[in-house]
């Protein structure tokens, strides 16, 4: 019988944790007489794309990204309506598919499931024909993604950094929306649509999301005070954000969006210049995924869900002061030297 054949792709600049540990552990997780692999490292964007899109023209069986949201989104895009199906290995500052699908964090236990080899056939989402796997919206997560992107570092201290300092700056819009048919306005602070539950960290902004069901979740969230804003992300990391009153949420099939200027719009935290017209649409059972079937499947408390949080930002903070530390160590080795 044929092996399953795999491709290894890893970003190494996604998140803050070198890939070469992970790389070097493949062949303790896999079995060997069921797998055979090759890793490939990305060097530019959109490299990991093209490295899928070989894969899927060479018969590969399965795609795996090492990477955070970004080079997931990379890899899936090639992959949609092919028999190549996609796993993860996640490495980046959110990773907020594979918290959606309950791969575990660690890549111990990320490769378990890869050796599993579970195949399900999910939905994914497009957003002007832009493929999306997540998340996709307009307003202010778009306003923070274009932000995040430009801040020349990744993790979420930046993240939450970009949302303090020009967040206060942001201003509602007004949408004109069409769902399946049924027609809605609002003034809101963002609109976002849902393939899966979240963006990253655990921030669900669409809880009920099912990848399984054919359906967007949209959720509308109305401008609310910065009194407000401690309870909206506790729902959020606790997935009952539904239930606050200033959110609207629908499921559809389809959606338009006409808004009074052109902007800025995102797909899984990627941003994107778009007009005032906007189309979203499901594409059911479109991408073929390695998914977590072990009875083990974490689910993670809010405690330890802060912890997490507390762990990154952290993180960053302390990479950020090993940074300007070797800075001035080579600035004093330059003085010294004269």
């Amino acid at each position: 019988m044929s092996k399953t054949r795999l491709l290894f792709i890893a970003n190494p600049i996604s998140g803050t944790r070198s890939k070469e540990p992970i790389v070097a552990s493949i062949p303790q997780f896999l079995d060997a007489e069921r797998f055979e692999w090759q890793v490939e490292w990305t060097d530019h964007r959109g490299h990991a794309a093209e490295l899928a899109h070989e894969a899927v023209r060479n018969d590969v069986d399965v795609c795996v990204a090492i990477g955070g949201d970004g080079t997931v989104n990379e890899v899936a895009r090639s992959l949609c309506h092919t028999n190549t199906a996609l796993a993860i290995v996640p490495m980046g500052s959110g990773n907020g598919l594979a918290r959606h699908l309950q791969i575990p964090m660690d890549p111990d236990g990320a490769l378990r499931v890869i050796n599993d080899c579970h195949i399900a056939e999910l939905d994914y989402g497009l957003i002007n024909d832009i493929p999306f796997f997540c998340t996709c919206g307009m307003g202010f997560d778009a306003f923070i993604s274009e932000k995040f992107a430009s801040a020349g570092k990744r993790g979420l201290g930046t993240y939450i950094e970009k949302a303090l300092q020009d967040g206060l700056s942001y201003k509602p819009e007004a949408y004109e929306l069409t769902l399946d048919g049924q027609h809605e306005s609002h003034t809101a602070f963002l609109v976002a649509c849902g393939n899966a539950s979240q963006y990253g960290n655990n921030f669900q902004i669409a809880p009920q999301a099912s990848m399984s069901d054919g359906l967007l979740d949209v959720t509308i969230m109305e401008p609310f005070t910065m009194l407000k804003a401690p309870q909206i992300v506790m729902q959020m990391l606790r997935g009952t954000l539904d239930k606050n009153p200033a959110i609207h949420t629908y499921q559809c099939h389809s959606l338009h969006v006409h808004r009074s200027m052109p902007g800025v719009i995102h797909y899984d935290g990627e941003p994107a210049e778009a007009g005032i017209d906007i189309d979203i649409r499901s594409e059911p059972k479109g991408l073929r995924m390695v998914v977590n079937e072990r009875n083990d499947r974490p689910k993670e408390p809010v405690m330890h869900i802060f912890q997490d949080l507390y762990d990154q930002i952290t993180g960053d903070i302390k990479s950020q002061q090993r940074k300007l530390l070797a800075i001035n160590k080579e600035l004093l080795n330059r003085l010294l030297a004269r």
